[in-house]
């Protein structure tokens, strides 16, 4: 088997987000891109398989293919792969029996949050319960007070720690989002604080002035709590003017400059605004940060601090950096 185009181990051993399960529809293929790797979804009954992009044979595109009840078949020369990805049927040569070597890469995938996650760390054997709990947590998931709707996929053409970064930053609200997340005659930013553990990275207590801090339209000063929780995750709570709202974002690294964003939004509050607006609302701010992003350069986040000068209201990004650094990241990075 070919070697996945990274060798970072954090990334490896995480999980990211593929895909929508509603994407995912039985008999069909859904390809996608990971890490620098191509990779395809199939689905049958309750497997959900995470298999490399390429037939062991003569490797073409499995994601040409079709699929017959169990089975993917390859678009070149019809070879048949059941849910494990072992050949079980040669069409030019009916009567051979398929040697062990005929075996598409697979990879560990599990549904969660209505999105299927994947990790490329080792060829699937099953997914064991101490695997599911390395994929972050939602809290807000099972509580029936929030109500919950889905976000994105946002394609940013950078690196997945830079749209992080940028979510954790609040000083370019004033700029960026003027009349919704921030006001331009209010730019200073207050004070907050940081605290770095082996895991996660938490900032608590930071105050800002929005004028639509959440497409209600209600203005006032409000509260962040971000954390941080996986190199490519992190999630806040804003205690805003008509209650609390919770964003989970998880970053896919599809490659080293390019990434896909997705946000679970959580409110338990505005349960009269239709979920249409709400989710304009956010489409309408993220559609703000991707040019900025994007823009950006170098595309990778510079983990060396000397690289950028910073100000005091960056302290969540040096943070952020150094924790990366400290945990070997190399992946989207310079």
């Amino acid at each position: 088997m070919s070697k996945i185009v990274t060798t970072d181990p954090i990334l490896l051993n995480d999980w990211h987000v593929i895909a929508k399960s509603e994407d995912l529809q039985p008999a069909t293929i859904l390809p996608a891109r990971l890490l620098g790797e191509n990779l395809l979804l199939w689905r049958t009954g309750d497997h959900i398989m995470a298999w490399k992009d390429v037939c062991p044979h003569r490797g073409a595109r499995l994601s040409l293919g079709n699929i017959s009840g169990d089975t993917l078949i390859c678009p070149y020369h019809g070879l048949a792969y059941d849910i494990t990805g072992q050949c079980t049927y040669i069409p030019a040569h009916p009567d051979l029996q398929p040697p062990a070597r005929a075996h598409v890469q697979t990879y560990q995938a599990y549904e969660l949050y209505d999105l299927i996650w994947v990790n490329l760390s080792a060829k699937a054997q099953g997914t064991t319960k101490a695997e599911k709990e390395n994929i972050p947590f939602f809290p807000e998931w099972n509580n029936p007070n929030f109500r919950k709707f889905l976000c994105g996929s946002y394609k940013y053409y950078s690196s997945g720690f830079r749209s992080i970064e940028n979510f954790l930053d609040v000083s370019h609200f004033p700029f960026v989002h003027d009349g919704l997340l921030g006001d331009h005659n209010r730019t200073a930013t207050a004070d907050y604080e940081v605290e770095v553990e082996e895991n996660s990275i938490s900032l608590r207590n930071v105050r800002v002035w929005q004028p639509d801090p959440d497409g209600t339209g209600t203005g006032g000063e409000v509260i962040y709590n971000y954390r941080v929780v996986r190199p490519l995750t992190a999630y806040f709570v804003k205690q805003a003017p008509a209650g609390e709202l919770t964003i989970f974002f998880t970053v896919t690294p599809v490659d080293e400059e390019e990434c896909l964003g997705w946000m679970w939004i959580a409110m338990n509050y505005g349960h009269d605004i239709p979920e249409a607006e709400l989710r304009a609302f956010q489409d309408k701010v993220v559609q703000q940060d991707i040019p900025i992003v994007e823009s950006q350069h170098p595309k990778r986040l510079p983990l060396d601090l000397p690289a950028e000068f910073h100000l005091p209201c960056d302290r969540a990004s040096i943070a952020y950096r150094k924790w990366l650094k400290q945990m070997g990241v190399t992946f989207g990075t310079v």
